[in-house]
């Protein structure tokens, strides 16, 4: 039997139910959340309500469901949770669990999106900038190097909670002086696409990527997108996923600048890609690529069960559409997990 345990499972009930449809039968899932509302965990075979994860019982709690329930693997939806169980993995692979996570440093970086900002300079990736110092914002805007307006957001922020567009330095010094620590961001005008990208727990190679076009945003969330392909880009992904090192499901968010003066249209006719946005977990718009056969659930199974994945990169059919839509659940009182 090969159990799954889903951490803060929240609103992701069809990462739930892919699960569910690719165990088939050969084991269960288990999900947990703070709150009885959430409602992920009525599509799970079991679920759990458990403390915030800042709590200090909540690790012990999630090693007693464990152990409950038999668990082979597990991995959380949030990313906060994710160096939590990056720190703590030798506590569960002692009780025979394995963490879906990448290393507790890699969760780190991605998490504080400063740092991720200067890792991806010095590999030399694009991606848009960022500044801590307003003073050196506003001197790059004064030689033309940016303009506003920009986006001002935590540099350990997610799911674009607390992001301001700021439109004057007056402003921008204002929301500085408050947090300090807020950090600047280019605002980017190209298309911007999203990747889900799985890395293989046992050879650590790609096997799948899944490659979109945004159409429509809502609150951080992809809400409309269609399926593309850029076989030279996918290969630049892998190689980058690989070499820093990641595990199990990434989501990335990218840019494509098509915005190019006429020396640019010469010398870069193809426009640039930008990297912006890295969580090594499943990203909100992974239902897409499910759809689409980028069958990640099927990957971390099969991991789980000690077999390594034939590479698949790619392997999905271009313009199919995603839209999202509301579901509603209802349940009694009584119905509701305790």
């Amino acid at each position: 039997m090969t159990n799954i345990l889903i951490l803060s499972a929240g609103t992701r009930d069809l990462v739930v139910r892919a699960f569910k449809k690719e165990l088939a039968g050969r084991g269960r899932v288990v999900a947990t959340d703070a709150s009885s509302v959430a409602p992920a965990l009525y599509d799970a075979d079991a679920a759990y309500i458990v403390p915030r994860i800042d709590a200090p019982d909540y690790l012990d709690r999630i090693l007693d469901i464990c152990r409950k329930e038999h668990i082979t693997g597990l991995f959380s939806l949030i990313d906060p949770e994710l160096s939590l169980i990056a720190k703590n993995r030798d506590r569960f692979t002692a009780i025979g669990v394995t963490p879906v996570v990448s290393s507790y440093e890699l969760c780190e970086l991605t998490l504080n999106k400063y740092q991720m900002y200067q890792r991806l300079l010095s590999m030399g990736i694009p991606t848009q900038k960022c500044w801590m110092d307003p003073d050196a914002f506003l001197q790059d805007m004064n030689a033309g190097a940016v303009s506003f307006p920009v986006f001002v957001k935590p540099q350990g922020g997610s799911a674009s909670i607390h992001i301001t567009e700021v439109r004057d330095g007056q402003m921008l010094r204002a929301l500085k002086a408050d947090e300090p620590d807020l950090m600047i961001q280019e605002l980017m005008r190209g298309q911007e696409y999203g990747c889900d990208v799985y890395v293989d727990l046992l050879s650590h190679k790609v096997t799948d990527i899944f490659l979109k076009k945004k159409i429509k945003m809502r609150a951080g969330e992809t809400d409309k997108a269609v399926s593309v392909k850029d076989q030279e880009l996918l290969g630049q992904i892998a190689a980058f996923a690989e070499s820093l090192g990641f595990a199990g499901m990434i989501d990335m968010d990218l840019f494509h600048d098509e915005e190019k003066t006429e020396d640019d249209r010469i010398n870069n006719p193809e426009g640039t890609w930008y990297l912006s946005e890295i969580n090594p977990r499943f990203g909100g718009g992974y239902p897409h690529a499910y759809a689409c056969g980028v069958n990640f659930p099927a990957r971390v199974i099969e991991n789980l069960e000690g077999r390594a994945g034939t590479p698949a990169i790619g392997s999905y059919e271009t313009g199919i559409y995603m839209m999202k839509y509301n579901e509603t659940a209802i349940r009694k009182k009584e119905e509701l997990v305790h």
